[in-house]
């Protein structure tokens, strides 16, 4: 088996956090934050756990990142996310003075570090942020197809047997 390079090691980690996620029946999106070889931060969706639109990973990771090193400004930290960020989370990443992303995959409907917008890279902004895409990238893509996979068949369940007691 090949070493794992030092992205695919935290990459993991995110997919576990990821799993967390999906484990609440929420979509499952996991990140981790590191500095100096340290993680300081983790995060999954939660959603509609918290009832909270503002419950994503990165956000969460953030927030105990920030509490961890006593300072809103993460700039000599890495963040690890299994899928690309959307608005929200990107502007977060931004104001954070992030460096350096790690994606696990896109989010064609919703990403905004390149698919539908680039707010990481934006030359109008004080702080651009490194980003490097497709670490893991089918086993982060694959746990997201599954779960929708999954809750279509769900969903399909439910209708008929709600279509079948109304008969």
């Amino acid at each position: 088996m090949a070493k794992l390079t030092v992205d695919e090691k935290y990459m993991k980690l995110a997919i576990g956090q990821a799993k967390k996620a999906k484990e609440l029946g929420e979509v499952p999106i996991g990140c981790v934050i590191v500095y100096d070889g340290k993680i300081i931060g983790r995060g999954y969706n939660r959603r509609n756990t918290d009832k909270n639109t503002l419950a994503h990973a990165e956000i969460t990771a953030i927030n105990k990142a920030s509490k961890k090193i006593g300072d809103w400004r993460l700039e000599d930290c890495t963040l690890y996310v299994t899928l690309e960020p959307c608005q929200m989370c990107s502007g977060a990443i931004v104001q954070a003075r992030i460096p350096k992303v790690v994606i696990g995959c896109d989010n064609p409907k919703a990403g905004c570090a390149g698919s539908i917008l680039n707010i990481l890279n934006h030359p109008a902004f004080n702080h651009q942020v490194e980003t490097v895409k497709g670490v893991l990238e089918e086993e982060c893509s694959k746990m997201l197809k599954d779960f929708f996979s999954d809750l279509r068949k769900r969903l399909k369940t439910e209708r008929d047997e709600k279509k079948a007691s109304a008969d």
